[in-house]
């Protein structure tokens, strides 16, 4: 495990030594990673910092306005891009594909904000497993294998990249990181993107935001690495006697460590049929509900 007093002073002293007098934006998402990111980078250079979050259109609900109330007192930059992400994933299906149009997009909008506010440098969340996935072709995380190769920045700072994420949680908690931050469930960088298999749309993006804030309700009190809900296709349904042609959701909800594996966890019957019942009844566009219970490998933990 990491000498957490040892990797702050260290990561702090990088920041400031590559920083040096100049101004650095950050990519921040409010999930542990870039919140640790983003307090470490503050300690280091202060208000040299801009902490830049994009709102994308495809964040669980609530998630933008969190994040104005725990980072707003910072020079936050939010930047308003749901029409441009949207637009840009229009009619695209291969996750791959997406996953680099997410990633070149965030690029371009932290270049933007840079060259407002003269920034030289980009600081981001990168952590170990990314790298480690990216590399080996498993998928591109949008800050590795989606990044780049050509960018406007002279340096970008990954504080975090030797990291696993349990490690980033102790950080978070020696820092001082509202609790809710730091055992924050992971959420990936495309976002509810990387949820829906196909293309993306706005209907879709709606409906699995909506499953997703149900699965989180339901399940709140289990012990779990991740849960949320992916939309994976569409199926035959009746809702009031009426032939439908619905969306089907999937449960997904595992255990792990430092999410390189992961088990589904156990959920009774009768709680997974409260979920189904739920997410039926409170989204018409659905049709039917199912559990994952596929471990990692031979899966992955999120859909594309």
């Amino acid at each position: 495990m990491v000498n957490v007093e040892k990797f702050v002073e260290d990561a702090i002293n990088e920041i400031k030594e590559k920083v040096k007098d100049g101004k650095a934006i950050i990519a921040l998402s409010g999930g542990v990673d870039s919140s640790v990111c983003t307090m470490l980078a503050y300690k280091a250079i202060g208000d040299r910092l801009i902490p830049v979050f994009v709102d994308t259109g495809l964040m669980r609900e609530g998630e933008p306005e969190g994040i104005k109330e725990i980072f707003g007192k910072m020079n936050l930059v939010f930047v308003e891009a749901k029409d441009e992400f949207l637009n840009a994933l229009k009619g695209v299906e291969d996750p791959e594909k997406k996953r680099k149009i997410i990633g070149e997009l965030f690029v371009r909008i932290f270049e933007r904000v840079a060259k407002e506010h003269k920034a030289d440098y980009l600081i981001q969340g990168t952590i170990y497993p990314d790298i480690i996935e990216s590399q080996g072709g498993i998928k591109s995380h949008h800050n590795v294998g989606g990044f780049p190769i050509q960018y406007k920045f002279k340096d970008v700072i990954e504080p975090l990249r030797e990291l696993y994420k349990d490690e980033v949680r102790d950080v978070a908690r020696y820092i001082g990181l509202p609790e809710e931050i730091a055992e924050r469930m992971p959420f990936p960088g495309p976002g509810l993107a990387v949820r829906i298999v196909g293309e993306v749309t706005p209907e879709k993006v709606e409906v699995v935001r909506k499953a997703t804030k149900i699965v989180e309700e339901e399940l709140k009190e289990y012990e779990k690495w991740q849960c949320f809900a992916a939309l994976v296709g569409k199926a035959t349904g009746v809702k009031g006697d009426i032939r439908v042609w619905g969306y089907i959701i999937a449960i997904r909800a595992v255990g792990s460590r430092d999410g390189m594996t992961a088990d589904p966890i156990h959920i009774e019957y009768e709680k997974l049929r409260k979920i189904a019942l739920r997410i039926t009844g409170e989204i018409p566009e659905v049709s039917r509900v199912v559990y994952d219970i596929t471990p990692k490998p031979p899966a992955t933990i999120e859909y594309e």
